[in-house]
């Protein structure tokens, strides 16, 4: 079984896919078996997107105001960075 996910950094894509993954992992396990090693795989994926949901969020709780401001003004003067 080859899995393949492509993951974008919004948060409905990663529910979307984490939503997915998971009726992946139960169809593989209904399939193979809950003792194969391709429906450990399924599980594993799904832990792994689920982990990654939680950094995501944890990352976003951490931002200053001038951070969250940077992330939709880039181009703004406040937020340009220059290399010395």
């Amino acid at each position: 079984m080859t899995t393949t996910l492509n993951v974008n950094q919004t948060a409905t894509t990663l529910e979307q896919a984490i939503f997915e993954a998971i009726n992946e992992a139960r169809t593989t396990c209904e399939l193979n078996g809950s003792n194969s090693a391709n429906c450990a795989v399924a599980w594993d994926i799904v832990e792994e997107l689920q982990a990654e949901k939680s950094h995501q969020h944890q990352a976003e709780q951490h931002k200053t105001s001038l951070d969250k401001y940077c992330d939709r003004h880039p181009d703004s003067v406040e937020c340009l960075i220059y290399d010395v």
